[in-house]
């Protein structure tokens, strides 16, 4: 593992594009539903704890957060999307807040979209791709929570998300990720590897769609 991850610090969070750091270096942001184990997946990528605040309360990451890797990488955790009790006002407002950052954000390297293996590819999820299609950003899809299901379904639903957004032609690859039994680390840290620390387009790590 590439010691800059394990050497990870909290740098600043955003509510707003004014409140972004410089434009300098190169960063990858990690989006999600809420509750699909974002904030877990960076802490486990970072082999730490508490890095990226976790809740039992979906819902609760209402800022743009920022953690340095080094004084020119960053790893950046958006608010979690899709959480049913939060208003539709700052439900609006995250949105905006998203687009604005995911569509404008010119040191922005790629996204990895984040889910649940058991609920992928929702309305919500599908918004960021577009996003993330529209400027071009490469994407990465990590189905979390791949311990709560067997080989066989597991592999299966690695190729249906692949096939999915193959249809629509997004090109992203897809792996299974566990947080809990520290699957998939490797094959994660392949990818940003080659989005933050190489000029070189990265080998495709899981499933290509």
């Amino acid at each position: 593992m590439n010691p800059a991850y394990h050497q990870a610090e909290f740098l600043t969070s955003a509510a707003s594009l004014g409140g972004l750091p410089p434009e300098q270096g190169l960063e990858v942001a990690f989006a999600g539903r809420s509750n699909s184990g974002k904030s877990s997946a960076i802490n486990t990528l970072c082999q730490q704890r508490a890095l990226a605040r976790t809740s039992k309360t979906p819902g609760r990451t209402q800022l743009i957060n920022f953690f340095a890797l080094d004084g020119e990488h960053r790893l950046v955790d958006l608010p979690g999307y899709g959480y049913a009790k939060v208003p539709e006002a700052m439900r609006r407002r995250w949105g905006k807040l998203m687009e604005d950052y995911l569509t404008r954000r010119a040191c922005l390297r790629g996204l990895v979209l984040v889910m649940d293996i058991r609920h992928p590819l929702t309305d919500h999820d599908w918004q960021m791709i577009g996003w993330a299609h529209a400027r071009h950003l490469p994407l990465h899809v990590l189905l979390t929570k791949s311990d709560k299901l067997k080989r066989g379904p597991v592999l299966d639903t690695v190729r249906q998300v692949a096939r999915a957004l193959g249809n629509e032609g997004i090109e992203a690859t897809v792996q299974p990720f566990s947080s809990l039994k520290k699957q998939g680390v490797d094959d994660a840290h392949s990818v940003l590897d080659g989005w933050l620390f190489s000029e070189e387009k990265p080998a495709s790590s899981g499933e290509q769609a």
